[in-house]
């Protein structure tokens, strides 16, 4: 388990990470990457027993990234794991990379589901808790959703599904930033209160948890390991751009890339936090 002290400083380092994959390959989801990096972090470091080691074994964990677009976060933890190597992240959306700008687990270890279609990740990860249940495998399933994608009706058939079969093992993370592609998910289709929402599908829910804060998700998630016979949905607020004062709640940072400048002002504040972090 690590330290909040040391979570923020594994997930500066995804932060930074993002802008350089980002502006390497001169497109990507900067926005909701930076805002999902704590998540991420904590998950694969204080929730989920996936090491190096048993990366491509079924005898663990498993985690969808269900928003597959923020993958530049999802690969930059997988590095900091050690489970892919760190260079490898500068060759994110090449040719016959491995790194592609939606995770292909047929390609990259410690990616559990082929993503990006928005609502089919959450669907899998349903499937993927209905087999272990099946199977008497006792590892719990983890998924990231955006609050956009919960416009998707698949979600919503996902979430019955899960309360139809008792999936105590699924634990949905939905990652509220309020924007997306084409602005304020209110002024798209508002997909609030999602919560209560939820709670009507027979999901035992976790509101008002800040996602950008670690004591926070160790609360929520220390909570759903201790619910029984209905899954669970954690819904997390985030900041869009979290750590990029220009990026922050900015939908346009949802996909764009990232100009030479603007980058050099992105490292230049998180490699300064980064300093502040390691004291």
């Amino acid at each position: 388990m690590k330290t909040n002290q040391e979570l923020k400083q594994i997930a500066n380092r995804v932060r930074i990470d993002v802008i350089k994959e980002c502006a390497h390959a001169q497109s990507g989801h900067p926005g909701g990457s930076l805002g999902a990096a704590d998540i991420l972090t904590y998950i694969y470091f204080n929730v989920m027993d996936i090491t190096p080691e048993n990366a491509l074994s079924k005898d663990r964990d498993r985690f969808v990234l269900s928003k597959g677009h923020a993958s530049p976060a999802l690969y930059a933890v997988l590095a900091e794991k050690g489970i892919i190597p760190q260079e490898q992240l500068m060759t994110f959306r090449m040719i016959n990379s491995k790194l592609q700008g939606h995770p292909n687990m047929n390609e990259t270890p410690g990616v559990d589901m082929s993503t990006g279609s928005l609502g089919q990740g959450f669907a899998a990860a349903d499937g993927m808790a209905m087999a272990n249940k099946l199977s008497h495998n006792n590892h719990r399933i983890y998924a990231l959703l955006g609050d956009g994608e919960c416009e998707e009706g698949e979600v919503w058939e996902a979430a019955m599904a899960a309360h139809h079969y008792h999936s105590d093992n699924l634990t949905a993370v939905i990652d509220v930033n309020g924007l997306q592609i084409d602005g304020k998910t209110e002024d798209v289709i508002g997909p609030n209160p999602i919560g209560e929402k939820f709670k009507a599908f027979g999901w035992h829910v976790i509101e008002d948890v800040d996602g950008n804060d670690f004591d926070s998700l160790k609360k929520a998630f220390d909570e759903a390991l201790t619910v029984k016979d209905v899954p669970t949905a954690i819904i997390a607020h985030t900041v869009k751009g979290k750590g990029v004062s220009y990026m922050e709640n900015k939908a346009e940072w949802h996909g764009a890339p990232i100009p030479a400048d603007k980058e050099q002002i992105a490292l230049d504040e998180l490699e300064k936090a980064q300093v502040e972090l390691n004291g």
